[in-house]
């Protein structure tokens, strides 16, 4: 989850090196040809799978409009608020809803250790995006305030498609179906919903070597790659602890729009960085659970005077 964190955080930078490709046809590039990648890599997975992936047919619908919507609200809300408050408000976003969702579908309590990783995350992000406000909130006119809030409200779209999707592909893992199998019918039919707004939008990616070098890195690298390790990890941790890894991915973000773009990051978004890798530290180093002492006799040799001693205790 940690390493999918990394590859998608690299993907609004990469975005930068295109300027000329619109929002939707970067989304549909990136999530729909890499989706069509996993379903065509999962293919025999998915056929062996058929009767179940069959049987929970609305689950995989759900997902692939989740998988389908996500891009598009993504990389606009980057477009028009920036690629750090972007990606903070749709990936900060998203542990909430999907602990929503488990909380509603599933009736999955939500752990003390979820709660302070979450709340540590969570105010990384609002640190980053304040950071971010701060820094490009020297006198922005009415126009640019407009696009700022429109960003922010896409990127509550993206963080509440992303948890949708992701909890479609945890539903159908935990139901019997293989990982790769559930990844690659629920990303299959997101890419083939993008189908269309690629056609329609998706001429820039062939106007020049660098726009088609994005759209197959964008493709390959966080979204074919990213999503085989996503699903590996879904098959083994709960949604809300998956989504709240994925913080990890506005953290990487920033520190790419600095070393990368040149952007330049404030003492306070540096603060949120330290929280996001505090809460990944809480969700991810595992807890020791002190096993219960037991009292075990051990022989002790005859005392003069025909004292006793005590048995004493050992920890096993």
């Amino acid at each position: 989850m940690l390493v999918a964190s990394v590859l998608w955080g690299t993907t609004g930078t990469a975005a930068t090196l295109a300027p000329q490709v619109g929002p939707l046809a970067i989304g549909a590039a990136a999530m729909g040809l890499g989706g069509l990648l996993q379903a065509a890599v999962a293919g025999r997975g998915i056929a062996r799978a058929r009767a179940v992936l069959a049987a929970r047919w609305r689950i995989v619908l759900v997902g692939g409009a989740g998988v389908a919507l996500y891009p598009l609200a993504f990389y606009t809300s980057m477009r028009l608020a920036g690629v750090a408050v972007g990606t903070v408000v749709s990936i900060g976003s998203a542990p909430l809803a999907s602990a929503l969702i488990e909380r509603i579908a599933d009736r999955r309590r939500l752990s003390r250790r979820w709660t302070a990783g979450a709340a540590l995350g969570l105010a990384g992000t609002v640190l980053l995006c304040a950071a971010e406000a701060a820094r490009s909130g020297s006198g922005p006119g009415a126009e640019s305030t407009g696009r700022t809030v429109a960003g922010v409200g896409l990127g509550l779209v993206a963080g509440v498609t992303y948890a949708v999707y992701a909890w479609a592909a945890h539903r159908l893992i935990t139901r019997g179906v293989p990982s790769r199998a559930a990844m690659g019918a629920v990303f299959g039919l997101g890419g083939l919903m993008l189908v269309p707004v690629l056609l329609a939008t998706g001429a820039p990616l062939v106007a020049s070597w660098t726009n088609a070098g994005v759209g197959l890195y964008m493709a390959l690298v966080p979204m074919f790659t990213g999503y085989v390790l996503f699903g590996f990890g879904l098959a083994r941790i709960p949604v809300s602890t998956a989504t709240t890894l994925s913080l990890l991915e506005p953290a990487v973000a920033a520190v790419f729009a600095v070393l990368v773009v040149g952007e330049h990051l404030p003492a306070l978004g540096w603060a949120g960085i330290v929280l996001v890798i505090a809460c990944l530290g809480v969700l991810t180093v595992p807890s020791r659970r002190p096993r219960a002492l037991r009292r075990v006799p051990v022989p002790v040799p005859a005392q003069p005077h025909h004292q006793e001693m005590t048995a004493t205790t050992t920890d096993r």
